[in-house]
């Protein structure tokens, strides 16, 4: 195989072109590893502190270039870019002083004098698997906690992201000691290798692949974590602010040209709200700037791969289309912002994760109606509820079937220090994020000190 990635704005632009290069080299990557974790976990909270925190400040220096990269190889649009730079610094940063978290517990003998303890423990080895959507936050938020924690990181990219992983380990690297952090580029067989060899896996990405990541570490006893994806949906009540509503899910909708887990593809206008909705959120699509992604006023930019961008385009065939529907005529792979309505029920759209800028409207007769929808399908990550009603937004807190619950705000968007992950087929294993991913790159212990 060869680890190739393009600019998606400009094909004809290569990033990297090199052989992968095959399970060994991923095999031997954790052999390294292995051996320089023990050094890390006995250094101390003070040292792992002050080398997570010099990795943020080396980000941060290198930031305009990161995000100009991002540009480049994933074809980020250039504001989220700078966005995502400016979170994966804070996530260095955030996780430098986790390295101070209480890692267990003293606890009252049940019977005369000693002592018991709980004691959490790095695992060894993190292998972890990420997608190119996010090629600077989302190998952060793995890598980081499990480093703050005691543990040595391998991380193997998606192809399409393979630049931006190399030059965020030269940066991490300068910070860290020799074999602790370290990529492996390539595909399935590198991804394989890794997942048979590491002592903790994290992994984000198709559900497919998913499931083979989850198989094979549970066959090996070891913690594993997968992100998988979503079919996230948008409730709107009749007393919603319509226009806010609609400016939210287009953003939801369009940005990044909908490449992202937490995407609105689903749009469900409760009762009288289905015809402003309409109008107001295909007028909102029809606005959003589609185009360079080295413009920062672009929103939408190209999807990743000409394959998607086709998946993308037949997604909405044979539908009624309110907005978008199109491929603009420019070089590179994109699609405009599409809304679409009078899917059937077992239509593609209302099914399986689509991947690119195109969202489905339907309509509900009440919020009961709408939740049902809402968890009908088989994947829960989050769901985004417009009222002005507090009670239906209690309601819909409590009954909604996904892993995350936003009220009155996009889909997209997370807060990096809560835990992140959904429900059913989103997501297996415990949370990202916070203090639940110092709770994953670790296990507990438990030790009973008697009095000799």
């Amino acid at each position: 195989m060869t680890v190739i990635s393009r600019n998606p704005a400009d094909p004809a632009d290569r990033l990297v072109d090199i052989p992968a290069p095959g399970a060994f080299a991923a095999a031997d990557a954790v052999e390294r590893a292995r051996t320089a974790q023990p050094g890390w976990a006995r250094g101390g909270a003070a040292a792992r502190a002050a080398a997570l925190g010099a990795a943020a400040t080396a980000i941060e220096a290198a930031s305009t270039e990161l995000a100009d990269l991002a540009v480049r190889e994933v074809g980020k649009p250039v504001a989220e870019a700078r966005a995502e730079l400016g979170r994966t610094v804070a996530l260095w940063r955030y996780y430098a002083q986790a390295s101070y978290e209480p890692t267990g517990a003293v606890h009252e003998p049940a019977a005369g004098p000693g002592l018991l303890l709980t004691r959490r423990r790095p695992h060894g080895v993190a292998g972890l698997v990420t997608p190119w959507n996010f090629p600077f936050a989302i190998p952060t938020w793995k890598a980081a906690p499990a480093l703050a924690a005691g543990n040595a990181v391998v991380l193997k990219p998606a192809p399409e992201a393979t630049a931006c992983a190399l030059r965020l380990a030269e940066l991490v690297r300068q910070a860290l000691p020799e074999g602790l952090f370290t990529v492996v580029p390539g595909g399935a067989t590198e991804g394989g290798a890794l997942v048979s060899a590491a002592d903790v896996v994290s992994f984000t990405g198709s559900s497919a692949v998913g499931r083979e990541v989850v198989r094979t570490a549970t066959a090996r006893g070891i913690p594993v974590q997968a992100e998988m994806g979503g079919l996230n949906a948008a409730i709107v009540l009749p007393d919603a602010d319509i226009e806010k509503a609609a400016q939210h899910i287009a953003a939801s909708v369009s940005g990044f040209a909908g490449q992202k887990c937490t995407a609105t593809s689903r749009v469900i206008a409760v009762g009288d709200a289905l015809d402003p909705l309409r109008e107001a959120l295909a007028e909102a699509l029809r606005a959003v700037p589609v185009g360079d992604p080295g413009d920062p006023a672009t929103v939408c930019g190209p999807l990743i791969s000409e394959a998607a961008r086709d998946a993308t385009r037949t997604a909405w065939q044979g539908l009624s289309v309110l907005a978008g529907g199109t491929v603009p005529d420019r070089g590179g792979w994109y699609a405009a912002p599409t809304l679409v309505e009078k899917a059937a029920p077992g239509h593609r759209l209302l099914r399986e994760e689509v991947f690119g800028p195109v969202a489905a409207l339907l309509s509900a007769r009440d919020l009961d109606h709408a939740v049902r929808i809402t968890n009908s399908a088989r994947y829960g990550l989050v769901t985004s509820v417009h009222t002005a009603d507090l009670a239906a937004a209690l309601e819909g807190l409590d009954r909604l079937d996904t892993g995350m619950v936003r009220i009155n705000a996009p889909t997209t968007g997370v807060d990096f220090h809560l835990p992140f992950g959904g429900t059913k087929a989103s997501s297996f294993g415990p949370r990202e994020q916070g203090r639940a991913a110092l709770d994953f790159y670790t296990s507990s212990r438990t030790y009973t000190v008697s009095p000799a």
